[in-house]
Protein backbone atom coordinates (compact mmCIF):
# COMPACT_ATOMS: atom_id res chain seq x y z
CA UNK A 1 0.00 0.00 0.00
CA UNK A 2 3.50 2.32 0.47
CA UNK A 3 4.10 1.92 -2.73
CA UNK A 4 0.84 2.67 -4.44
CA UNK A 5 0.35 5.90 -2.54
CA UNK A 6 4.19 6.71 -3.28
CA UNK A 7 3.38 5.90 -7.27
CA UNK A 8 0.51 8.21 -7.04
CA UNK A 9 2.68 10.94 -5.29
CA UNK A 10 5.09 10.29 -8.05
CA UNK A 11 2.66 10.74 -11.01
CA UNK A 12 0.85 13.57 -9.70
CA UNK A 13 3.94 15.49 -8.80
CA UNK A 14 5.50 14.39 -12.45
CA UNK A 15 2.33 15.66 -14.13
CA UNK A 16 2.46 19.13 -12.84
CA UNK A 17 -0.10 21.36 -12.02
CA UNK A 18 -2.53 19.80 -15.31
CA UNK A 19 -3.05 16.79 -13.20
CA UNK A 20 -5.02 18.71 -10.79
CA UNK A 21 -6.78 21.51 -13.54
CA UNK A 22 -9.50 18.82 -14.22
CA UNK A 23 -9.85 19.88 -17.73
CA UNK A 24 -7.50 21.35 -20.42
CA UNK A 25 -7.36 24.62 -19.24
CA UNK A 26 -6.34 26.34 -15.99
CA UNK A 27 -4.57 29.05 -13.93
CA UNK A 28 -1.54 28.68 -12.82
CA UNK A 29 1.16 31.26 -11.20
CA UNK A 30 4.70 32.44 -12.72
CA UNK A 31 7.83 33.85 -10.97
CA UNK A 32 8.22 37.68 -11.46
CA UNK A 33 11.48 38.27 -12.77
CA UNK A 34 11.72 42.10 -13.63
CA UNK A 35 8.98 44.66 -13.55
CA UNK A 36 9.86 47.79 -15.28
CA UNK A 37 7.59 50.69 -15.10
CA UNK A 38 6.74 53.01 -18.27
CA UNK A 39 6.20 56.59 -18.54
CA UNK A 40 4.80 59.06 -20.84
CA UNK A 41 5.03 62.88 -20.32
CA UNK A 42 1.54 64.51 -21.02
CA UNK A 43 1.12 67.91 -21.41
CA UNK A 44 -2.27 69.48 -19.52
CA UNK A 45 -2.07 73.40 -20.26
CA UNK A 46 -3.98 76.02 -17.77
CA UNK A 47 -4.35 79.41 -18.13
CA UNK A 48 -3.04 81.73 -15.55
CA UNK A 49 -4.59 85.05 -15.06
CA UNK A 50 -4.00 88.06 -13.16
CA UNK A 51 -5.74 90.54 -12.50
CA UNK A 52 -4.36 94.55 -11.91
CA UNK A 53 -5.84 98.13 -11.12
CA UNK A 54 -3.91 100.45 -13.68
CA UNK A 55 -4.84 104.09 -13.82
CA UNK A 56 -6.60 106.32 -16.87
CA UNK A 57 -6.13 109.12 -17.65
CA UNK A 58 -9.06 111.27 -20.03
CA UNK A 59 -8.79 114.63 -20.80
CA UNK A 60 -12.10 116.81 -21.20
CA UNK A 61 -11.93 119.84 -23.77
CA UNK A 62 -11.77 123.32 -22.32
CA UNK A 63 -14.54 125.55 -23.87
CA UNK A 64 -16.10 128.62 -23.84
CA UNK A 65 -17.79 129.93 -21.00
CA UNK A 66 -21.26 131.03 -22.86
CA UNK A 67 -22.30 132.90 -19.29
CA UNK A 68 -19.95 135.51 -19.73
CA UNK A 69 -21.01 135.80 -23.54
CA UNK A 70 -24.79 136.18 -22.46
CA UNK A 71 -24.03 138.38 -19.82
CA UNK A 72 -22.30 140.68 -21.83
CA UNK A 73 -24.26 140.81 -24.89
CA UNK A 74 -27.43 141.41 -22.79
CA UNK A 75 -25.81 144.58 -20.58
CA UNK A 76 -24.08 145.82 -24.22
CA UNK A 77 -27.33 145.74 -25.96
CA UNK A 78 -29.20 147.77 -22.97
CA UNK A 79 -26.47 149.88 -22.47
CA UNK A 80 -26.42 150.61 -26.46
CA UNK A 81 -30.18 151.41 -26.83
CA UNK A 82 -29.86 154.58 -25.00
CA UNK A 83 -27.91 155.95 -27.43
CA UNK A 84 -29.53 157.60 -30.58
CA UNK A 85 -32.81 158.39 -31.76
CA UNK A 86 -35.39 155.83 -34.34
CA UNK A 87 -33.18 152.84 -36.06
CA UNK A 88 -30.06 154.58 -34.79
CA UNK A 89 -31.20 153.33 -31.23
CA UNK A 90 -31.58 149.62 -32.63
CA UNK A 91 -28.50 150.00 -34.77
CA UNK A 92 -26.70 150.98 -31.28
CA UNK A 93 -28.52 148.44 -29.33
CA UNK A 94 -26.81 145.76 -32.15
CA UNK A 95 -23.54 147.50 -31.66
CA UNK A 96 -23.62 147.30 -27.86
CA UNK A 97 -24.92 143.92 -27.86
CA UNK A 98 -21.94 142.62 -30.30
CA UNK A 99 -19.51 144.45 -28.59
CA UNK A 100 -20.63 143.34 -24.94
CA UNK A 101 -20.93 139.99 -25.97
CA UNK A 102 -17.08 140.00 -26.73
CA UNK A 103 -16.31 141.83 -23.95
CA UNK A 104 -18.11 139.27 -21.73
CA UNK A 105 -16.40 136.18 -22.97
CA UNK A 106 -13.15 137.53 -22.96
CA UNK A 107 -13.76 138.56 -18.89
CA UNK A 108 -15.09 135.17 -18.60
CA UNK A 109 -12.15 133.60 -20.01
CA UNK A 110 -12.17 130.11 -21.10
CA UNK A 111 -12.51 126.88 -19.50
CA UNK A 112 -9.47 125.08 -19.41
CA UNK A 113 -9.19 121.54 -20.11
CA UNK A 114 -9.71 119.12 -17.50
CA UNK A 115 -7.48 116.02 -16.79
CA UNK A 116 -9.95 113.38 -14.64
CA UNK A 117 -7.78 110.16 -13.89
CA UNK A 118 -9.57 106.76 -12.74
CA UNK A 119 -8.76 103.11 -11.97
CA UNK A 120 -10.03 100.34 -13.80
CA UNK A 121 -9.31 96.26 -13.75
CA UNK A 122 -7.43 94.91 -16.84
CA UNK A 123 -7.05 91.21 -16.52
CA UNK A 124 -4.95 89.61 -18.40
CA UNK A 125 -4.56 85.96 -18.96
CA UNK A 126 -2.30 83.54 -20.52
CA UNK A 127 -1.40 80.13 -21.38
CA UNK A 128 1.00 78.11 -19.34
CA UNK A 129 2.14 74.22 -20.14
CA UNK A 130 1.99 72.18 -17.36
CA UNK A 131 3.95 68.81 -17.77
CA UNK A 132 3.19 65.74 -15.95
CA UNK A 133 4.79 62.37 -16.05
CA UNK A 134 2.65 59.49 -15.55
CA UNK A 135 3.08 55.64 -15.48
CA UNK A 136 1.18 54.18 -18.17
CA UNK A 137 2.23 50.47 -17.75
CA UNK A 138 4.71 47.73 -16.43
CA UNK A 139 6.71 45.45 -18.53
CA UNK A 140 6.70 42.79 -17.00
CA UNK A 141 9.51 39.74 -17.49
CA UNK A 142 8.50 36.09 -15.93
CA UNK A 143 9.82 32.97 -15.92
CA UNK A 144 7.12 29.83 -16.25
CA UNK A 145 8.23 26.26 -16.00
CA UNK A 146 12.15 27.16 -16.95
CA UNK A 147 11.02 29.47 -19.67
CA UNK A 148 11.16 33.44 -19.89
CA UNK A 149 8.30 35.65 -21.23
CA UNK A 150 7.54 39.36 -21.05
CA UNK A 151 4.03 41.42 -21.18
CA UNK A 152 2.83 44.46 -20.60
CA UNK A 153 0.25 45.16 -17.95
CA UNK A 154 -1.22 48.18 -16.42
CA UNK A 155 -0.38 47.45 -13.17
CA UNK A 156 2.24 45.89 -10.75
CA UNK A 157 1.91 42.14 -10.37
CA UNK A 158 3.98 41.73 -7.41
CA UNK A 159 6.16 38.60 -6.96
CA UNK A 160 3.80 36.10 -8.57
CA UNK A 161 1.84 36.61 -12.12
CA UNK A 162 -1.45 34.72 -12.52
CA UNK A 163 -0.94 33.00 -15.94
CA UNK A 164 -3.69 30.74 -18.12
CA UNK A 165 -2.48 27.72 -18.94
CA UNK A 166 -4.00 25.62 -22.03
CA UNK A 167 -3.17 22.12 -22.69
CA UNK A 168 -4.21 20.73 -26.15
CA UNK A 169 -2.61 17.43 -27.80
CA UNK A 170 0.41 18.18 -30.36
CA UNK A 171 -0.96 17.25 -34.00
CA UNK A 172 0.76 14.58 -36.06
CA UNK A 173 1.76 10.95 -35.58
CA UNK A 174 3.57 10.23 -32.31
CA UNK A 175 2.81 6.67 -32.12
CA UNK A 176 5.51 5.14 -34.35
Amino acid sequence: MKFATTAVAAALTLAGPAAFAGGRDFTDYARVTEVQPQYESVNIPSQDCSSEIVPETRYTPGGRNLAGSLLGGVAGGLLGSRFGAGNGRVATAAVGAVAGAIVGNRLAGHEPAREVTYEREVRRCRMVDNWETRVTGYRVAYEYQGRSYSTMLPYDPGARLPVHVSVDPASGNWNR
